[in-house]
């Protein structure tokens, strides 16, 4: 089916689970359209009144009759959920090992940024055969991530960060999409994505000129805005350290606990007095509008080489 022209090619290891369950969902709605019609042509012929004084014979009961169109329906209905949660939950749980990129959308463009300081514009190189994490922001409206030859589509959301993951099993170049309404050339928001041969894709990698890793240009951005100035190493600044800080659980002024996730870390560079960490003065002026979204994900990526291994969940920003 994946040759047929109205289906995309099959390119990842999602795409043969969402097209069995969409054949599934088809031939068991195909099935009952037929079955109806037919029912009403049979039974609109078959128990027609024959003459002006013909009386139909009204039944009554047929509890076994109703109990049988009840349950199967239902029967079918909870094969349909739990095939769509299994699909569900194995796309929104990415491996550990999982490649990171950011993504960010802006009206109209696909911006993109690798660990090791590769920036692509409606272009995204990837290696074959391995899992691919993406995390995307949005700097403006509501965009969709949406690549039909790998059967992913998720939406960004301004103000929050979205996941997506998949892993390519054909090498070859796919169209990317936006799949929400952005504006007026939103049709023109489309890009492609190279899937390449592991030596290839390292080649690629190689190649070309960057101002270091993500982390690094973290890092930079962190000293060009003076935040060392409070957030001292030793811990005797302003605001808390952040060494350490990254998956850490932290102790709010309000009582509550957060973990300094990537969320968390986000919320407090945009938003410094929506979380205040006990024991601190709310005194971390707000970098909105100074710090676009890739500056904030180059601090973060600058944070977590601070301290241990990313966490998968969790919820929050920095300490303020």
């Amino acid at each position: 089916m994946g040759k047929f022209p109205l289906i995309p090619e099959q390119a990842s290891t999602f795409a043969p689970d969402v097209d069995h369950l969409t054949y599934f969902l088809l031939a068991v709605a195909v099935f009952f359209t037929v079955l109806i019609f037919c029912s009403i042509f049979y039974l609109a012929i078959r128990y027609r009144r024959r003459s002006d004084t013909e009386l139909p014979h009204v039944p009554h009961g047929g509890m076994a009759l109703e109990i049988v169109w009840s349950v199967i329906p239902f029967g079918i209905t909870m094969v349909m959920f739990t095939w769509g949660a299994g699909v569900f939950f194995k796309e929104s749980r990415p491996p550990d090992n999982a490649m990171p990129l950011y993504v960010v959308a802006k009206q109209w463009m696909w911006k993109i940024e690798h660990m090791e300081g590769q920036r692509e514009i409606n272009e995204l190189h990837i290696p074959l055969g391995r899992a691919v994490r993406l995390t995307m922001a949005s700097e403006d409206v509501i965009h969709s991530f949406y690549v039909p030859a790998f059967r992913v589509k998720q939406d960004v959301v301004p103000g929050k960060y979205s996941t997506i993951w998949f892993q390519p099993t054909k090498p070859g170049k796919y169209h990317l999409f936006c799949a929400e309404f952005c504006g007026t050339r939103h049709s023109g928001m489309i890009g492609w994505i190279y899937v390449m041969e592991p030596q290839d894709y390292q080649r690629w990698l190689s190649g070309g000129s960057f101002e270091g890793t993500l982390s690094e240009s973290g890092e930079k951005l962190f000293t060009n805005l003076a935040c060392s100035n409070c957030h001292k190493a030793d811990g005797t600044g302003r605001c808390p350290s952040l060494e350490g800080l990254f998956g850490k659980t932290v102790q709010l002024a309000n009582g509550a606990k957060v973990v300094a996730d990537a969320a968390y870390i986000r919320e407090s560079i945009l938003h410094p007095a929506a979380k205040i960490v006990a024991g601190y003065q709310p005194v971390m002026p707000t970098f909105q509008g100074l710090v676009t979204e890739d500056g904030v994900l180059q601090l973060i990526e600058y944070i977590k080489s601070l301290g241990p291994k990313p966490i998968v969940g969790g919820g929050g920003a920095l300490g303020k």
